[in-house]
């Protein structure tokens, strides 16, 4: 079967000038795809809008009643935070892309499709609960795992993103039917993601963080992956992976701080899929835009199938063996290391 991408336009109307989240991003993403062979092999859909129920399930109702009384006003962008703004019509923008995530989420639980990937914006691991934050609004990952839940089926999510993805954890963090797996650069924003935060009551040893140093690349991914990540995801069971995709953890984004090449990204994939086969890509971040797209290929040559070398090279000198050494000793007592 076919890779399926959800993809829209209308996200183009979720944009600033001048802020690092802005449209040229899947402008980019999308022409890297249509100039490459890989192109007939990904089928693209138009995502469905979410209904505002599902965005109750997962968010408060204030905080849902913020980006709609935001997005109604007659400025062009308002602003939450220094970081996170909102435009006219951002409501139905952001529900475009909450409801594209969930809709191949569904098809690939239900054996529709293979995976998927979906290409959204804007992007959602920061938002928690109660706040938008982040440049995230609404979040996209935790709306469709937690729907997938309800369907008595075990999710995991696992975040590649630069930025701790504070919002995913919040939501999950005392839940035992969602495993959030996180790497991340430490110290960065948002100050969460410390290894030791293994969630609460029933959720406790469900949540895996494992911060990096600046520098840390491809190597100290593989170790990580090997030692910690997939074996508690292979006894964690998921029935479906969704992966917060985040490509500002590459050596060259001007946000970033991780080392990792685009090829990575692609070895990521080709490893999770030996735990569990049902897997969705969710955008998150990634801003340098000369390499998104470039990532973009390296997981979908996986997903499709059609593996992808990309020429890409970092330097990486870091030894994470003691980083290693104490995440196992604090989650020896959940999972087999």
């Amino acid at each position: 079967m076919t890779t399926v991408i959800t993809y829209s336009h209308l996200f183009d109307n979720h944009n600033t000038q001048g802020h690092p989240e802005n449209a040229e991003r899947l402008h980019a993403m999308i022409k890297t795809l249509e100039s490459s062979p890989l192109k007939k092999h990904i089928k693209i859909i138009e995502p469905e809008i979410l209904p505002e129920e599902k965005l109750k399930t997962v968010h408060s109702s204030e905080m849902i009643n913020l980006i709609k009384e935001m997005s109604s006003r007659e400025e062009k962008e308002s602003w939450i935070d220094p970081d996170t703004y909102v435009c006219r019509s951002d409501y139905n923008t952001a529900r475009l892309a909450a409801g594209g995530l969930l809709q191949l989420c569904e098809d690939v639980i239900n054996d529709k499709i293979t995976n998927g990937y979906a290409l959204i914006r804007p992007p959602g691991h920061h938002a928690t609960r109660l706040r938008s934050m982040g440049f995230c609004l609404f979040n996209n990952a935790a709306i469709a795992a937690h729907h997938i839940t309800t369907k008595n089926k075990r999710v995991l999510i696992i975040d590649h993103d630069v930025h701790h993805g504070n919002g995913t954890q919040d939501i999950f963090y005392d839940r035992d039917d969602v495993m959030y797996q996180s790497f991340h650069l430490s110290p960065h924003y948002p100050g969460t993601g410390d290894y030791n935060e293994i969630g609460v009551e029933e959720g406790e040893g469900f949540t895996i963080n494992t911060p990096l140093p600046h520098g840390a690349g491809d190597k100290a991914i593989t170790e990580l992956l090997e030692q910690i990540l997939l074996p508690t995801a292979k006894a964690f069971k998921p029935d479906i992976t969704i992966i917060s995709a985040g490509y500002d953890s590459h050596h060259l984004d001007p946000l970033g701080g991780l080392k990792l090449t685009a090829n990575m990204y692609g070895e990521i994939i080709k490893r999770y899929q030996r735990i569990q086969p049902r897997i969705v890509c969710t955008l998150e971040g990634g801003y340098n835009l000369e390499w998104v797209g470039k990532c973009l290929l390296s997981q979908l040559g996986e997903l499709a199938s059609k593996p992808v070398n990309i020429k890409d090279t970092a330097d990486e000198e870091i030894n994470i063996e003691p980083l290693i050494s104490k995440i196992k000793k604090k989650l020896k007592d959940y999972w087999p290391m």
